[in-house]
């Protein structure tokens, strides 16, 4: 049976899961958590505070939160968690609405890389923003949408190799008859169809998150990629400051938009946006910059994504030797051609904060035949020179719409990066 704590911690990471349907939603919830924490939410456009204190900015999709603990100065370093806010799967095309055959469909194109066959059948809503003359505004319908698979009595050969065609293939139903205004039954509730100028709409899952299994040892949810990490990172943020907040660095969590994409965006990693709030918060402490590099060289960024856990049904596709299972902590992502940025300084920090958390600790590494994917952890290295260790959680079905980790492994992530910002 998991820890009560482990269960807890879950049970709270569904709740934050289910908040956070579209990057936009998880990036206000983020803010909205710590906000209730005692954080003061700054806008980019205005004046910011100087010296010691604890705010949260939202560019987009991506928010990042800091806490400037008394005692700093212009040479203090950062302790930044790394993670994404958004997930693959579809996004509403600009034409969103046409119908065939009797039936009313969505036009979707695919954001990123999703497991396509698994967002078969299923009861999917629609989720992110809607921009009016009024404003913004961020919409969530309920169950709107499915994708239906075609019968196997038209595809015999269905079982021996499931091909999709990501534009015929993908394109959901929501209704009966000829197409009508698909907005008005996503924006209804929020505001006029007609004032709606543009939008950033996002296909989810509808299902729940949940334990389950043998002793509730598994937890099944959309979005683990990444918001798992996204979760772990603001709990550790605040989690210190029950107590008092390390005056050796300053605490920050920035969790980026566009990651399945490339990230080469403006809420991205690969964008300005830490770079930004990095340079205004050592501005406010009065740094020259001298020393904002002097900072910046002995600062550290924990990039947490998740990860590979062996699966095992198909275990010749991971490495025989470094074998990473569900249960048995976090992962250090290691890949010598630096797709990972994770190097023996990195490998230290990272098992000594494990050590102190009392969190087991693995290694992943890919199989040479299995090429092997990436994280903002090396664009964060590259764009301000911070050293940064590759981490996460390990999980199956990973890009699914529903993915699986163990209950207990979220839990020793966040104690781990606790360990690491205390």
């Amino acid at each position: 049976m998991p820890h009560t704590e482990a269960l807890a911690h879950v049970a709270d990471l569904a709740a934050f899961v289910t908040a956070s349907p579209s990057s936009f939603h998880a990036a206000a919830e983020v803010a909205r958590r710590v906000r209730d924490a005692g954080f003061e939410q700054l806008a980019e456009g205005d004046a910011w505070p100087t010296g010691p204190g604890r705010h949260v900015v939202v560019r987009d999709g991506a928010v990042i939160a800091w806490v400037v603990p008394d005692g700093a100065d212009a040479t203090t370093p950062v302790t930044i968690l790394g993670t994404h806010t958004d997930s693959p799967g579809f996004k509403l095309k600009p034409t969103p609405a046409t119908s065939r055959a009797g039936w009313r469909q969505a036009a979707v194109e695919v954001y990123g890389g999703p497991l396509l066959n698994s967002w078969l059948d299923r009861e999917l809503a629609l989720a992110g923003r809607v921009v009016t003359r009024g404003g913004e505004h961020l919409v969530r319908t309920g169950p709107l949408l499915r994708i239906p698979q075609l019968a196997i009595h038209l595809d015999r050969q269905v079982n021996d190799g499931l091909t999709l065609d990501k534009q015929r293939h993908t394109q959901p139903v929501w209704g009966l008859g000829d197409s009508t205004d698909l907005l008005a039954a996503v924006v209804g509730d929020v505001c006029d169809p007609a004032d709606v100028l543009g939008y950033d709409l996002t296909v989810v899952d509808t299902q729940e998150p949940r334990t389950f299994g043998a002793d509730d040892e598994l937890f099944a949810s959309a979005r683990l990629d990444n918001l798992l990490s996204t979760h772990a990172a603001v709990t550790a943020l605040l989690a210190p400051l029950v107590t008092t907040a390390d005056p050796s660095a300053i605490s920050v969590v920035a969790a980026f938009d566009h990651e399945e994409v490339g990230s080469a965006t403006r809420s991205g990693a690969a964008g300005p946006f830490l770079a930004d709030v990095l340079a205004r918060v050592r501005d406010g402490l009065g740094a020259d910059p001298e020393q904002a590099h002097r900072a910046l060289a002995d600062s550290i960024c924990i990039s947490s994504d998740v990860g590979h856990s062996v699966h095992p049904n198909y275990p010749e596709r991971h490495d025989p030797l470094t074998v990473p299972v569900a249960g048995g902590g976090p992962i250090l992502k290691i890949n010598a051609n630096q797709r990972y940025a994770t190097d023996a300084v990195g490998i230290a920090l990272w098992s000594d904060a494990c050590e102190r958390a009392g969190v087991p600790s693995q290694a992943f590494v890919s199989n040479n035949a299995v090429p092997c994917g990436s994280t903002i952890g090396p664009i964060t290295a590259t764009r301000l020179g911070i050293r940064t260790v590759d981490v996460g959680v390990p999980i199956l079905s990973m890009h699914s719409a529903r993915e699986l980790t163990a209950t207990v492994d979220p839990w020793y992530l966040t104690r781990a990066m606790t360990s690491a910002l205390a």
